[in-house]
């Protein structure tokens, strides 16, 4: 399906055939995610009063979650999105359902929640990599295939804020296992719903003709550096923002306000990334919105009160989605034929992973060093990724796939 007549704008997008009905669904079985995290920690240190014990039940799920990402993306790209994600989903929601039965009241074994934690990530099932992988399906035009992954990146972002919110919302009336019982509910039925669309199943005919295996793809190694600095730096701040209220005698309320800027800076920068027709390619722009978020945290560990922090985080969050959203576009790109899901895969991985080595490497930083440094130290890992990202771009063997279709928009 070709949308090279369309005019690109986010509104094309939604008019490519049966695109809101999939992305819609998809969002909802993502929103799960925005909502687990909080809900598990929760349901866990309720369970068992201890916050010991629900800090390393959600490191064992994060890191079955993130590490098997890659290998549940390649059951996708391998047999398709219908006979993969289903079972995978189905596992997940049942296993979120079982944890959410074992937490509902005081008293449940440590031992039980964290084997059930680690079942759970191990299944969850990559909605936003197949997502992507649908829309490098539905559209053909590389400026609106920009547009729609922008538009996909923003929305993730909102989901991961208006998560914790709706958690607030069901604590409020419900124990926190009711939280994890929701993410179940939702990931069950937006997956169902995303699975039996017709632009879905047009995907998992061609993956399944494909093999679905990555080889050799170097192409890869630019975006999933980039998404790893990326990562990285973003898990530093939320330790530094905390820090720094502290340090200055703000409120839990003044971390909340700096993080929400840090989120609407990078909803807008999607969004304008989107907007823009580049004259430059993808692989230049990578390593230089990379830089631009490098500078801005360091900036940010000048800032001399909490307005000017949020406002030097806010800049900050103006690279973020256009830094992921590109090293995705990168990653569809260089993916070799019925491998989308699993390229998709990898750069979320490298964020993930990078976020979490993240708030451990500046947790041992904290308290031994000034905060103005560990501010720059965080936007160091970002400008790191930058040069090496720019040295893979300029190697001779770099691939040069997609080329032509990064050619500068006239």
């Amino acid at each position: 399906m070709s949308a090279s007549t369309t005019r690109p704008s986010y509104a094309a997008v939604f008019r490519m055939p049966h695109a809101t009905r999939t992305f819609t669904a998809a969002l909802v079985g993502r929103l799960s995610y925005g909502m687990v995290s909080l809900a598990v920690m929760l349901a866990v240190s309720r369970a068992t009063g201890s916050y010991a014990v629900a800090g390393a039940v959600m490191a064992l799920f994060g890191a079955a979650s993130v590490f098997l990402s890659p290998l549940r993306a390649a059951l996708v790209d391998r047999h398709g999105p219908r006979r993969a994600l289903l079972p995978m989903a189905s596992l997940y929601a049942g296993l979120l359902g079982t944890l959410a039965a074992v937490s509902w009241r005081p008293g449940a074994p440590a031992a039980v929640l964290g084997a059930v934690a680690v079942a759970a990530g191990a299944c969850t099932p990559p909605l936003g990599a197949t997502m992507r992988a649908v829309w490098g399906e539905l559209i053909t035009d590389r400026r609106l295939l920009q547009r729609a992954y922008s538009l996909d990146g923003v929305a993730e972002e909102l989901l991961f804020v208006s998560g914790p919110l709706l958690v607030g919302v069901v604590v409020r009336f419900a124990p926190p296992a009711a939280g994890v019982a929701a993410s179940a509910l939702l990931v069950g039925l937006g997956t169902l719903a995303f699975v039996t669309s017709p632009a879905v199943k047009s995907v998992a005919v061609r993956a399944s003709r494909a093999g679905a295996r990555m080889r050799g793809a170097r192409g890869l190694v630019q975006p999933v550096v980039v998404a790893a600095g990326v990562g990285l730096a973003l898990g530093a701040v939320d330790l530094l923002v905390l820090a720094f209220a502290e340090q200055r005698h703000h409120g839990d309320e003044a971390v909340a306000w700096v993080l929400a800027a840090l989120s609407a800076g990078s909803a807008v920068g999607g969004l304008l990334n989107g907007a823009v027709n580049w004259r430059t390619s993808a692989r230049v722009r990578l390593p230089l919105l990379a830089v631009g978020l490098a500078l801005a945290l360091g900036a940010a560990g000048l800032a001399p009160g909490l307005l000017t922090l949020s406002a030097a985080v806010a800049v900050a969050g103006l690279f973020v989605a256009p830094a992921l959203t590109t090293s995705y576009l990168l990653a569809d790109e260089s993916a070799p034929p019925g491998s989308r899901v699993q390229a998709g895969a990898w750069v979320n991985t490298a964020v993930n992973a990078g976020s979490s080595a993240g708030a451990a490497a500046v947790g041992l930083l904290v308290g031994r060093l000034p905060l103005a440094v560990c501010f720059v130290a965080s936007g160091a890992t970002a400008l790191v990724a930058a040069l090496v990202s720019w040295h893979a771009a300029a190697s001779p063997e770099a691939p040069r796939a997609g080329e032509a279709a990064e050619q500068p928009v006239r």
